[in-house]
């Protein structure tokens, strides 16, 4: 197969009219454009160029071969125009984990939008790190942002560390604890717990088993935003990421004992994607943002157990 390269000698040796100033306009040495023609020459095993006293000519055979030549790097210029737009005018497939929307990708998308008005972003939540998964594989979505699937093969960005804590309506007794709520405490207790396939359902009858815990189910719910509203309302102790609290939350945050941590990964196919590696960039200098007042309760109650002590 012709390489590019020795088209563009070729039709550059046409255009001028000679083998010196084909060089010169390619900054290539004579040597090495017309090593470039004999191999293309060598390739339709006929000659392409008739060398004159002054300059050259095109053979039958070159003048038939002339006009795809031009063609072929006309149409390798649009392939790299076309690669060089997606990166301006593209499109970028988002996959998220729906508790991960608000507190990572929402102060992000304004900020991309701002810099990238023409990339069209398209966004689907899921409630599993396994479908987001399989939604990169199956080239459905560019990049998912997520917990830790359950297995993986691709490549896999670390962006984040997210605590994962406990939250009751005001006035809960459990809620009162001054500090950390023991795992332990929650045997028999009301809590919310998550519907599968949402990925917390798994993990939190993990927690509950590894710890001997038996808590008694009141409800469950597909969205993990949903539990603290359930919890503020009274119906029980929701565990929640705490990217998942709510700015208005109005009930009690409290860490958990021992304490709970989930990755957050963007998951891509491969690294070779530049607009995706952009964003994935971008995702892990914005980091989580939780609401100052869930800030604010968790710090509070760690210095009221310190005190306590």
């Amino acid at each position: 197969m012709p390489t590019l390269r020795a088209l563009e000698c070729f039709v550059a040796t046409v255009e001028t009219g000679s083998i010196t100033g084909a060089a010169a306009k390619l900054h290539l040495s004579q040597p090495a454009l017309s090593h470039q023609i004999a191999m293309l020459e060598n390739e339709l095993g006929s000659p392409l160029l008739e060398r004159l006293p002054r300059g050259v000519r095109p053979t039958s055979a070159g003048r038939e071969a002339l006009p795809p030549a031009r063609a072929a790097i006309e149409a390798a210029g649009r392939v790299v125009q076309a690669g060089r737009a997606a990166l301006d005018e593209g499109e970028l497939r988002i996959g998220c984990a729906g508790s991960m929307t608000a507190g990572l990708l929402a102060p992000l998308l304004r900020t991309w939008r701002r810099r990238h008005r023409k990339i069209r972003l398209v966004l689907q939540e899921r409630s599993s790190a396994d479908e987001l998964a399989a939604m990169v594989t199956n080239d459905e979505i560019d990049v998912a942002i997520c917990p830790r699937p359950t297995r993986w093969d691709g490549a896999l960005e670390l962006l984040a560390s997210e605590e994962v804590v406990i939250v009751f309506a005001t006035g809960d007794p459990l809620g009162d604890h001054p500090g950390p709520v023991p795992i332990s405490a929650l045997h028999g207790y009301p809590v919310i717990q998550y519907a599968g396939p949402h990925g917390l359902a798994g993990w939190l009858d993990g927690l509950f088993r590894e710890h001997q815990v038996s808590p008694e189910v009141v409800i469950r719910t597909r969205q993990t935003t949903t539990a603290p509203a359930l919890a503020a309302a009274g119906l029980g102790a929701a565990v929640v990421p705490v990217s998942g609290i709510p700015a208005g939350f109005t009930g009690s945050v409290h860490r958990l004992d021992p304490p709970q941590a989930r990755d957050v990964v963007a998951l891509m196919v491969g690294r070779s994607d530049v607009l995706v590696q952009q964003f994935v960039g971008s995702l892990r200098e914005t980091g989580l943002r939780i609401p100052a007042a869930v800030l604010r309760q968790l710090e509070a109650r760690a210095e009221g157990a310190r005190s306590g002590r």
